[in-house]
C-alpha cells in the first residue's frame, strides 16, 4: 500500500484537472481498501474514492482529506459468470470477455475507468448498460462496518443511476459480478440503431461479438470517446451531461419551445423512457442552442468531435471547465426550458 502526501490528483483523472490531496493512498487488495476506509471513518477524515478517474471533476484547491485510489486486480471467469475486482480496467475486461466468446458487455468497449465504477453510474452505451448483466455487487458498507453482497434487485438501477450513486458516502464497491451469455461467439441482440447501421444489419440482429466490439470502438473514437493522450478531444469525462428524461407536461412544453425556436417542422430526438416519460438528446439540445463542436475560445472547450464532451485543451483549470459548463447549461435552459444535469461527480466544486 503506497502513501503520498500533498499528492497531485490531476494525473489520476481523464480531465487532468484538480489540485492535490492532503494524503493519497493506493490500495491493491480489498483488505487494504477496507482498512483505509475504516481508518478515515474512525478519525472523521474526509474520504475521496478514486477508480479510473474518468468521471471526476476535482476543484483547483484539491481535496483536504484522504484520497483512496483503488488499484485492486482480479478477473475470474467461470463459464458465463464473471467477477471483476473494482480496480480492473473496464475496457480491458470487456476485451477479455469477447475473446472468451461471451456476450453482454461487448458494446460497452472503450469506456474509460474501472470496473468498480460501472454499477455506481449504471454505465451504458450503444444499447447496453451494466444493469442488464450485473448479478451482484460486493461492497463495504461504511454504515455497518461490514462487507455486503447486494443482488441486482437491491441495486436500484435506473438511467445512469443506482443505489450506490444515490447514497455515495455509504458503499465502497469491492467486486462486481456479471452473468454473461454464451451465444456461440455472437453478440447480444443489437439495440442501438447507429451500431446496427454501421454493421449493415437490423436492430435485434446478432453479429460476431468481436465485430460488435470493434465497431463500437471505431464509433467512439470518431467522437473522441476513446482515451488518447495525444488527442485533447479525449481529455474529458466523455459525456458531460445526461440525456434529459421528461414528463408528458415537460415534453409538451419542450416541443412548443422547439417549434418557436427552430420551426414547426423540426422534430427533436425522442425515446420512450418508461410510462409517461420521454428521453431526449442532450447533444442535440446543446448543438441547437448554439454550442457547436469546438465551441469556446479558452483552454476549456467543447470537443471538436462531439458536443456532449467538454474538454481540457491542455492548460485549463477546473474553473475554466465549470465556466464553460455553466454557459452551456444556461444557454440550453434559455433556449428550450430544460436544465441539463452533469454526469461526472464534482469534488470541492458545484456546477
Amino acid at each position: 500500500m503506497q502513501e503520498l502526501h500533498d499528492a497531485p490528483l490531476a494525473p489520476l483523472t481523464t480531465f487532468r484537472l484538480g489540485g492535490p490531496a492532503t494524503r493519497l493512498v493506493t490500495a491493491v487488495t480489498d483488505d487494504e481498501v477496507i482498512a483505509v476506509v475504516r481508518e478515515a471513518d474512525e478519525n472523521g477524515t474526509p474520504l475521496l474514492v478514486i477508480g479510473g478517474g474518468s468521471n471526476l471533476v476535482i476543484g483547483d484547491k484539491g481535496f483536504d482529506g484522504t484520497a483512496l485510489r483503488i488499484a485492486t486486480t482480479g478477473f475470474r471467469l467461470d463459464g458465463t459468470r464473471l467477477e471483476l475486482a473494482a480496480g480492473e480496467v473496464w475496457t480491458d475486461a470487456v476485451a477479455r470477455t469477447v475473446e472468451a466468446g461471451l456476450a453482454g458487455i461487448e458494446c460497452l468497449a472503450g469506456i474509460p475507468g474501472s470496473a468498480g465504477a460501472t454499477p455506481i453510474q449504471n454505465v451504458g452505451a450503444y444499447g447496453q448498460e451494466v444493469a442488464s448483466t450485473i448479478t451482484e455487487v460486493v461492497a463495504y458498507d461504511r454504515r455497518t462496518g461490514e462487507t455486503v453482497t447486494v443482488p441486482n434487485a437491491g441495486c436500484a438501477f435506473s438511467y445512469r443511476h443506482s443505489r450506490f450513486k444515490e447514497d455515495p458516502d455509504r458503499f465502497v464497491v469491492l467486486r462486481v459480478r456479471f452473468g454473461l451469455e454464451d451465444a456461440g461467439g455472437l453478440s447480444a441482440p443489437l439495440k442501438y440503431a447507429e451500431t446496427a447501421r454501421a454493421l449493415g444489419v437490423a436492430p435485434g440482429d446478432r453479429v460476431p461479438a468481436a465485430t460488435a466490439r470493434e465497431t463500437v470502438l471505431k464509433l467512439r473514437a470518431g467522437k473522441g470517446m476513446v482515451l488518447d493522450p495525444e488527442d485533447h478531444d479525449t481529455w474529458s469525462a466523455g459525456s458531460f451531461f445526461t440525456n434529459p428524461v421528461l414528463t408528458e407536461a415537460e415534453y409538451a412544453a419542450f416541443l412548443t419551445r422547439v417549434g418557436e425556436r427552430l420551426g414547426a417542422d423540426v422534430t427533436p430526438p425522442a425515446y420512450p423512457a418508461g410510462e409517461g416519460r420521454t428521453k431526449t438528446s442532450a447533444a442535440w439540445l446543446i448543438d441547437k442552442a448554439g454550442f457547436v463542436k469546438g465551441y469556446g475560445a479558452g483552454p476549456a472547450r467543447i470537443s471538436t468531435k462531439h458536443t456532449l464532451a467538454l474538454t481540457n485543451r491542455g492548460s485549463a483549470t477546473t474553473e475554466d471547465l465549470l465556466a464553460l459548463a455553466r454557459e452551456v447549461v444556461a444557454g440550453v435552459r434559455e433556449a428550450f426550458g430544460i436544465t441539463l444535469v452533469n454526469e461526472p461527480v464534482t469534488v470541492g466544486v458545484t456546477l
